[in-house]
């Protein structure tokens, strides 16, 4: 296992992977229940979850689709932080969990969703913990830009 802050190509430069992701919305500060494993082997409180990465792939003609995971870096951090590392190239989509399932996350769906309105994703395939309330709402507001993700599926981007 790699665990590097550091940004870097991957599979012959094919890919990117990123490296931390800044926290920059006021909103996606963490899981405050994360823990992770220290160097002594105790556990230790983890809520900003700063290893987690996103994978960033160009998609010609379309531009940047990112792949992140479960988004505890929350995905607006992470569309905001891939917009300036590949400026000029646009953000086309994004896929994975959304982390905006459960109480304590689903207070943020509809902001969530009004910052990413700014990237105009042309495409958004929400995962695993991004719950059904805030597929619906991704739905009603980005319509046919929204699938929502399931095991099996092959994705024209």
């Amino acid at each position: 296992m790699v665990n590097d802050a550091a940004a870097r190509t991957i599979v012959d430069d094919r890919y990117f992977l990123s490296g931390e992701i800044p926290r920059v919305t006021r909103y996606e500060q963490g899981l405050p229940p994360q823990v992770k494993r220290g160097r002594d082997g105790a556990w230790e409180p983890d809520p900003l979850v700063m290893d987690e990465r996103f994978l960033a792939v160009h998609v010609r003609g379309r531009g940047i689709v990112l792949f992140s995971s479960c988004s505890h870096a929350g995905i607006v951090n992470v569309v905001t932080h891939a917009a300036e590392l590949f400026d000029p190239i646009p953000i086309h989509g994004v896929v994975g969990g959304l982390h905006l399932s459960g109480a304590a996350n689903e207070q943020w769906i509809d902001q969530t969703i009004d910052d990413l309105a700014r990237f105009r994703l042309g495409r958004i395939v929400p995962a695993h913990c991004t719950g059904h309330r805030a597929v619906h709402r991704l739905i009603d507001r980005f319509h046919e830009a929204v699938i929502p993700c399931a095991v099996g599926q092959v994705h024209r981007l």
